[in-house]
């Protein structure tokens, strides 16, 4: 859910910066991976920028440098930096002073102090700037005279901003779809049944906004929860001790220091209140960057607790289609995919009830005991003694592999050659020696690694990286 201004297909960003390296040119001639964080890293208007190094087939070094952590498409932000370039006074001046001027218009104080006010106005005084997505004070009306906006907000739209702001769809560089409310109660409704009374949402705005709603209309409901978010928008409805502005993809802080101790308190338990992390990153991003902030995040988990945990990480549900679970259990082995199909409201494909390929293919990844996620009966899901968690209707347990092996609620087969479960539409190929679509375009199975050339490893597990 949340913001989609990813970090993820870094590889375009480049090309204009480093394409003259090593042939790039070519498809599949160049990659790009991830170093991550550095203390001297320089900064963009997104927060510290990531560290990369430019990867060519049959090459052992790469070009390292600098881009942004968030933005994937330059015309939103065109940081570029090689490693070791000098950068002049001169240079870093502008930049700071760029960086400042890219910041949003008010601070995130104000902008409190701005909804205290608006309030208090008559419905008939509450105006929306849908083109500058901001709440307006009657002081204010001229400025934006030209615009469209939204009169009469109540109070209800001023508790669903999800429904008020519009979503960030532009699949460039951001894509920010939002949990149907299928969904988003069913996760609520878990966490309660789980025992969870503090809820980090870590780019969830709308499940946030579902229990920010109901602890200010129900007395007896005790969820508390806060939003960390790089949609600043937000900022306009939520207290500091609500909503802290925040890039998932390098672990920063906009508000600095005091954002970041709002969060540490926030997961401080107090009165045995149990705590979970719930994310729904851009789809688009890097697993390895995510991953980075995420073990920080649990990192501060750990040290706030009272007791020795010292064995166990706090408890998260991590929201990403499933075909990201190999990357995923790489830096979270702990981690269990869960059958349960989260849908967007929108989206045109990640819809819930539809059938084939076409059904969502948004899973929740998770490091609570897979039999305690209780899915909906009514819906299809029952649960497998043998596998010990509840699966999809179509997803059959395979006596061969022992367990019920479907990842994308279709009913999987066994490829005896392959030893394994394959979709229902591959078959094995003899040239390929694996199974795949029956049209698909045969592969050499010799093929050597894309940075050095030699076979028995790829990429990402290159030595000559480690070197880099």
């Amino acid at each position: 859910e949340g913001c989609r201004e990813a970090g993820g297909n870094m590889a375009a960003r480049a090309e204009a910066d480093a394409g003259g390296l090593c042939g790039a040119e070519r498809p599949g001639a160049a990659g790009l991976t991830l170093l991550g964080l550095t203390p001297s890293a320089p900064s963009c208007p997104h927060g510290p920028a990531l560290l990369f190094v430019k990867t060519c087939q049959g090459k052992e070094e790469g070009r390292r440098f600098y881009a942004c952590s968030a933005c994937r498409d330059r015309r939103d932000c065109n940081f570029f930096q090689w490693e070791n370039e000098k950068v002049s006074e001169a240079r870093l001046a502008a930049r700071e002073e760029y960086n400042r001027n890219h910041q949003p218009s008010f601070t995130h104080r104000q902008n409190v102090e701005r909804y205290e006010n608006f309030v208090l106005l008559p419905l008939s005084k509450r105006r929306f700037c849908q083109e500058c997505q901001q709440l307006l004070l009657p002081a204010e009306w001229e400025m934006h005279s030209d615009h469209q906006f939204q009169s009469d907000i109540s109070a209800a739209q001023l508790k669903s901003p999800s429904q008020l702001l519009y979503p960030l769809e532009n699949k460039k560089t951001n894509a920010q779809y939002l949990f149907a409310d299928r969904s988003c109660q069913f996760l609520l409704d878990l966490i309660i049944d789980l025992g969870f009374r503090r809820v980090l949402c870590v780019g969830t705005p709308r499940l946030h906004e579902k229990i920010q709603s109901k602890a200010s209309q129900e007395e007896d409901f005790r969820v508390r929860s806060l939003l960390l978010d790089i949609d600043f928008r937000y900022s306009q409805f939520y207290t500091e001790d609500e909503f802290c502005h925040y890039n998932m993809f390098n672990h920063y802080f906009f508000g600095g220091e005091a954002s970041s101790e709002t969060c540490r308190k926030f997961l401080y338990q107090d009165n045995g209140e149990r705590v979970i992390m719930v994310t729904d990153p851009p789809f688009g991003g890097l697993v390895e960057a995510l991953a980075c902030s995420f073990k920080k995040l649990m990192s501060v988990w750990k040290k706030t607790e009272k007791e020795d945990h010292n064995n166990k990480e706090m408890p998260v549900f991590w929201i990403f289609p499933y075909f990201f679970e190999s990357r995923i259990l790489e830096y979270f082995p702990s981690f269990r995919m869960m059958d349960y199909q989260v849908d967007y409201d929108n989206h045109a494909l990640y819809k819930y009830g539809k059938t084939g390929r076409r059904q969502s293919p948004v899973r929740i990844f998770t490091n609570l005991t897979p039999s305690t996620i209780v899915l909906p009966v009514e819906e299809g899901y029952r649960f497998c003694t043998i596998c010990q968690r509840y699966v999809s209707s179509g997803n059959q347990h395979c006596e061969i592999c022992n367990s019920c092996t479907s990842k994308d609620g279709r009913r999987w087969k066994h490829c005896v050659l392959c030893k394994k479960c394959v979709k229902p539409s591959w078959s094995h190929c003899n040239n390929c020696n694996c199974c795949a679509l029956q049209n698909h375009t045969c592969e050499k199975t010799d093929a050597g690694c894309f940075v050095c050339g030699k076979a028995g490893h790829k990429r990402s597990t290159c030595p000559s990286l480690s070197g880099t």
